[in-house]
Order: C-alpha cells, then structure tokens, then sequence
C-alpha cells in the first residue's frame, strides 16, 4: 500500500495537481480565520453555545465554523449551493433552462456562468440579514454582539460577506480545474474535517478522566467503523440495467454493437434529502430564538429539540420524500429511454420508447426505497447515540448524518481520481482488486 502512496508522487501532473489543491486550502482555512469588523467574538461564542442546535448551527457545520467565528468567510460555499439547486430546480420547469441542458458544453458553461451570477446576488442578500441579525443578538450575559451597529457596518458587513463567498466559489473552481476532485466539494469536506480533531480530544479526556470505560469507547470505535462500511456501501451501491446498440453503417464504418449498462445507484440524490430535511426541521426551533419568554416557545423548542422522538420520527419521513421528489428531478426516465433510442440503444426483452421508460421507472422507484429508508436510518442515528449514550453531538455527528454521507461522498470521489491518474500511467492503482467508483458531484 505504501508502495501505491508513493506512485502518486512519480507523476509530476498529479503531485503538482495535489500541492495546488493543499494550497487552496490552506487559504480557505486561513480566510476562515479572518473576522468581520465590529463584531465582539465573545458575545458571539456565548450565544452559537446556546443555540447549536438549530439551523445556525447547522449552517455553521457546512462553513466549518466560520460563521460562529463571525469571518470573512462566514457563508461559507452555502449560497454557491443555493444557486445550483435553484437553476437545477428550474432546468425541469423552465422551457430555456431545459434547451441550455441539452445543448451539452456550450450550455452547461452557460448555466455556470448563471450560476456564478446567482451565487453573488445570493451571497448580497444573504449577507445584509447576517448583518441586521448580528446587530439584534445579545449574548445570555447581556453583552451586544455589535456594539456599534449602524449603516456603516451593514455596508462593510455586506461587502466583507459577498466577496468573502465570491472567492471561495473561486477557490472551489480552481480546485476543479487545475487541483484533483471536485473543489467544492473538498471545500465543505475541510469545514466538516475541521470538527474532527476536537471530538477525538472530547473522548480522549472522557476515558482518562474515567467519565467513560476504555471498553465503550472500543466498542464506539467499531460502531464508527461499521457505519462508516455501511456508508460507504450506500454511496457505491448500485443496479445495473442492460442495455445493446444495434449495429448501424454511416459511410463505410460500421457503429455500435455494443453491449453497456444504466448504472441506477442506490442513492442518487446523495446527501441532498437530508439537507432539505434538516433545513425544514431546524426552521421552528430557529423562529424559536427570536419569539419572546413564554409557554409557546419553550413547547415550539422542545418540540423540535434534535435528541426528541418527534424530531427524528418527521425528519425520517422528510428525508424518504426528499430522496423520491429530488432523484426524479435528476434522473428522468423519460429522457434516458428518448437518448437510448435515438442512438439506437433498448434494453434487451424490452420495445424502446414508453415500454422503456416504464421499465426503467418501475426498477429507479423499488432500487430508491432501500435508500432512502438508509439514508433516513444514517440521519437519524446520531440523535439515537446521543440520546442512549452519554456522547456529545459533535462527537455522535461523525456517526452519520450529513457530514458522514458528505466525508464519505468526498473521499471516495477524490480517490476515484487519483485512481485514475495511477492506472492512466500504467501504475497500480490504491487498490489491490476492482476499482473505485466516483459518486455524483455536489
């Protein structure tokens, strides 16, 4: 294994394209560092540890703690994401972005220019409400988080957020283009990593202090093992269909004849259900925060408290429709079977056209439930941990949820390529037998 390790570092185009990708994200861990002017970072600690728990603190996991610090960087690569989903969204209802889809690389640089356009009037909104309701906290101690509030520091606030977003989403792309993986992705991947040192620090001081036996904390290191299998097992699965070109002459060459597959995974909406799912369920307790003392908004609070039976019992079910309603907008099975038979292609046993998008609807519908009952189980499963086990909710995140789906997605995405790189050069790849399959991008 060792020896593989060390064929990555023979090929001058993947060491080169490796230490690019270690500089950029140095300087995104570094501008995550960079605070916002006129913010007090006590105030703002005391009141992120009163409400870790609701969509601040969600939204904090994705930047990598970036916004609780109050930095340049503080939205992190979250409306770059917003952007894609809405101008994704739109390609299924909207006739112009439909015809952009479908008009292959000239389209899809038309939609990330979009994209990009989108991602700036986004990062502006967004960033002018962080800057009003930064103005508004006040710290349990009664300190303001903003002691001097006033138009000058939404302006700056504004200018500081919406370029500090603009140049991640740069980063991002430049990672794509010249580094090795998909540049957002990895982004996100830091800001969840990031969290890792510290819970491994939470559980080390847990078993020398005594508060907890070496004999549960081995069987929490396989417990993490075994899910982190059951992940990765999650993100690869997949069911292959049939599917044989007829043989056709043009000129005096002869095409096709060939036999391929649909490869329909397990998972293809990826770790999006679980996103919308969160995002929905952390709205109450969020609204919570701003409602006055009082009978209803201590029932709203523990009503939708992460570690109650109800809060995990409605974000399974959100995440089983949020996995149905986004892998039918990704994977259309009319437009597979359409593609198939204008290039000639059918499934064997089955006539091309309607009898094929039925077939290959029938098979996405029952290979998608496993999933996303899955996928439901995995989100769920760190408010179980920290529910029956005395385990802090950084620490249970990593068993699960978004940031294990995101960590493993990544990971096997960015060794999916590197793989690449090794067997392109006649090199043994990280594997001793079969190959690395890449999920889909972010």
């Amino acid at each position: 294994m060792l020896d593989r390790v060390a064929n990555i570092f023979k090929i001058p185009e993947l060491r080169e394209r490796i230490t690019f990708t270690l500089l950029i994200l140095l300087v995104y861990r570094i501008g995550g560092h960079v605070p916002l002017a006129g913010i007090d970072a006590g105030a703002l600690g005391e009141f992120f540890s009163q409400n870790a728990n609701t969509l601040f603190g969600l939204y904090d996991m994705f930047v990598g703690g970036a916004f609780q610090r109050a930095t340049v960087f503080a939205l992190g690569i979250m409306p770059y994401i917003s952007a894609s989903i809405i101008f994704q969204l739109m390609g299924t209802v909207v006739p112009y972005f439909q015809k952009l889809q479908k008009e292959g690389e000239e389209g899809r640089k038309k939609i990330t220019q979009l994209t990009r356009y989108g991602t700036v009037i986004i990062a502006a909104l967004q960033a002018g409400g962080v800057s009003i309701f930064l103005e508004r906290l006040v710290a349990s101690s009664g300190a303001p988080v903003v002691p001097n509030p006033g138009i000058f520091f939404n302006f700056l606030t504004m200018i500081s957020l919406s370029a500090g977003t603009t140049l991640i989403m740069w980063l991002g792309e430049q990672i794509t283009e010249r580094g090795i993986g998909n540049g957002i992705s990895l982004l996100i991947f830091v800001g969840i990593i990031d969290r890792l040192p510290y819970a491994i620090m939470e559980e080390a001081q847990m078993v020398s202090t005594g508060t907890r036996h070496i004999m549960m904390e081995a069987f929490f290191i396989v417990m993490l093992f075994a899910v982190t299998a059951a992940v990765v097992a999650l993100t690869q699965g997949m069911r292959k269909i049939p599917v044989q070109y007829a043989k056709r002459t043009v000129g005096r060459k002869m095409y096709g004849g060939v036999s391929t597959h649909i490869p329909l995974r397990v998972n293809s909406a990826g770790v999006m259900p679980i996103i919308f799912a969160q995002s929905i369920m952390f709205v109450p307790s969020s609204i919570a925060t701003f409602l006055p003392e009082g009978g209803f908004r201590e029932t709203l609070t523990e009503m939708f408290a992460y570690n109650s039976a109800a809060y995990s019992i409605l974000t399974f079910i959100l995440i089983v429709f949020f996995t149905y309603f986004y892998t039918a907008i990704i994977l259309n099975p009319v437009d597979l079977a359409d593609n198939m038979k204008k290039n000639g292609g059918f499934v064997p046993g089955i006539r091309p056209g309607k009898q094929t998008s039925d077939f290959i609807d029938s098979i996405l519908s029952r290979v998608t439930l496993p999933g996303a009952i899955a996928l439901g189980l995995i989100a769920v499963l760190p408010t179980i941990i920290v529910n029956q086990f005395n385990v802090s909710y950084n620490t249970a995140s990593f068993f699960g949820g978004t940031s294990l789906l995101i960590v493993v997605g990544v990971g096997l995405d960015t060794l999916q390529q590197v793989e690449s790189h090794l067997v392109m050069r006649h090199y043994d790849g990280l594997m001793k037998s079969g190959r690395i399959r890449g999920r889909r991008r972010m």
